[in-house]
């Protein structure tokens, strides 16, 4: 018997097409560079999501080559998979 309801974003793939969604909605600054935090707080506050849904969604997303993360974890680029993925 379940008493809770299935979360949203509990499924990696769920989780990483809103983050595409919202990182695509984001003015990148330099070098299409989109600071992470304009991501997260979005993620985490608007869409209600968990902090371990946001890691599981980030890490299928670049391993799908969606989003690039840089190595210090500060900023993500939208690539062209990502974009394709939008267009659909």
């Amino acid at each position: 018997m379940k008493y809770a309801a299935a979360r949203p974003f509990e499924d990696p793939e769920a989780a990483a097409r809103k983050l595409v969604e919202i990182a695509a909605s984001v003015e990148a600054v330099q070098d299409g560079r989109i600071h992470i935090e304009k991501i997260i707080a979005p993620f985490l506050f608007t869409h209600k999501a968990k902090g371990s849904e946001f890691g599981a969604g980030i890490t299928f997303a670049v391993e799908r080559g969606w989003l690039e993360l840089h190595k210090s974890g500060t900023y993500v680029r939208l690539k062209p998979a990502g974009e394709n993925l939008l267009a659909t």
